[in-house]
């Protein structure tokens, strides 16, 4: 049977696909140097890179406005066939990750002190975790710069380029990682090295595949414009609201893992499992979003209404598709994959209990991955930030409410609300936002 798929479907695709496979490389990095050191001979070298990594990811997580923001406004631009903008947000987005980035490494001793105070590792794990933290910090303006070249790569329709870059970032670092540990003598230093000179070869690499197929804009590269007030001005008011809704998003995160600590052992390991649930639909989700992100704001720009509404419905339709696929292969061999990742009876025997919240994510999480692109698309922050609050409020009341006769199942229910919450909020907010887009 011949499926003939349409111009739309194929133009979302382009832009999804890759995104996944970026989006399943990103986690390969900490993996990579957790195999490494696993093998090292102690556990405090895993601890280590676990306080490390976990120090890196926050950071960095707070700091995704810079790609988020820019794609938004980069897709806009791109429909507006304005080269000039095109290339001064390119500008404008490095730079000021750039800057960040300076900044992180100025205040890294405070940054980390204040990290640890929260975390409180052993002593030993203390020190192998701040040489990681003091190598891998001089990353920063790497990561935070490939975080608005890669906003500015999916905002022009390519996600392709930010896959290479992915994929070589992580040759990099198993090759780089293994010559310093096994080679030089080197343990967590030589890991985090590794991670380093990854980063490094990733920023390159994407300067380099700018050059071909984009060259042509050297002649609109002037910093004059690029400092502007009103850009500068909106610039930041759309990442300020990206960067608040961020807040919210990893407090809920680094809530649910810590009061399914609060739990004990065994319920901790369950959740920490059923997560990855949910985190394997959202790498497939956000290449979906992503697209979303790039074809909305190029519509938008375009003034193309009937192109956009056209690009949102194939997003559901893929959405439910992603959807009913998902809780099928959960149902299916859900449990087989749990089984894949512990051989613990009594977690595998306690995930039963809570398993069918995890099949709920799919149905109730769809929504939300879709709307965050289209309204990064139209630069629709401000909406996306009160979606985000509102379900960040009612994660918490549900969990505090429910708690004390629910157990974990409480915390479940106020998670799959606040993912539902988000998807409902922004479906209410979605008409406004097309009209401001638009115009009545």
């Amino acid at each position: 049977m011949n499926v003939t798929m349409s111009p739309r479907d194929r133009q979302i695709l382009q832009i999804a696909l890759p995104s996944i496979v970026s989006n399943i490389t990103v986690p390969l990095l900490g993996l990579i140097d957790v195999a490494i050191v696993g093998h090292l001979g102690s556990p405090a070298y895993i601890g280590a890179i676990a306080v490390g990594g976990m120090l890196f990811n926050i950071i960095y997580w707070i700091f995704g406005f810079l790609r988020m923001g820019t794609s938004g406004m980069t897709s806009q631009a791109f429909g507006k066939r304005d080269l000039p903008e095109v290339t001064r947000l390119l500008l404008r987005a490095v730079g000021i990750g750039m800057t960040v980035a300076c900044g992180l490494i100025i205040l890294q001793v405070p940054i980390r002190q204040a990290a640890f105070t929260l975390i409180h590792p052993t002593e030993e794990v203390k020190e192998l975790a701040t040489l990681y933290f003091h190598i891998c910090i001089w990353g920063a303006p790497a990561m935070l710069g490939l975080y608005g070249l890669s906003g500015w790569y999916i905002g022009m329709q390519n996600s392709r380029i930010p896959m290479y870059i992915a994929i070589t970032q992580n040759i990099v670092n198993i090759i780089a990682s293994l010559c310093l540990v096994y080679l030089c003598g080197m343990k967590v230093e030589g890991v985090a090295l590794g991670t380093l000179i990854a980063q490094y070869a990733g920023l390159f690499m994407g300067a380099v595949l700018w050059y071909h197929p984009y060259g042509r804009l050297r002649k609109y590269i002037v910093w004059r414009g690029v400092l502007q007030k009103e850009a500068m001005v909106r610039f930041f008011q759309v990442n300020r609201d990206i960067f608040l809704r961020t807040l919210c998003l990893v407090a809920v995160t680094l809530f649910f893992t810590s009061a399914g600590a609060s739990q004990g052992e065994i319920i901790l390991a369950v959740n920490t499992l059923l997560m990855q649930l949910f985190t394997l639909f959202s790498y497939v989700m956000d290449g979906f979003a992503y697209a979303g992100e790039a074809l909305s704001g190029r519509y938008i720009g375009a003034r193309n209404r009937e192109a956009f509404t056209d690009t949102v419905r194939h997003l559901f339709a893929w959405g439910g598709i992603m959807a009913v696929l998902f809780t099928l292969g959960y149902a299916l061999g859900g449990n087989a994959f749990l089984q894949l990742l512990t051989d613990d009876t009594n977690v595998t025997a306690a995930a039963d209990t809570y398993f069918y919240w995890a099949l709920a994510i799919p149905v109730t999480g769809i929504a939300a991955f879709i709307w965050d692109g289209v309204f990064i698309g139209a630069t629709a922050t401000r909406a996306m930030l009160l979606s985000m609050a509102a379900a960040a409020v009612s994660f918490f009341a549900l969990y505090y409410g429910f708690r004390s006769f629910l157990g974990n199942h409480a915390l479940w229910l106020a998670f799959l609300a606040y993912l539902f919450i988000r998807g409902a909020m922004q479906t209410g907010l979605s008409r406004n936002v097309v009209e401001k887009a638009f115009g009545r």
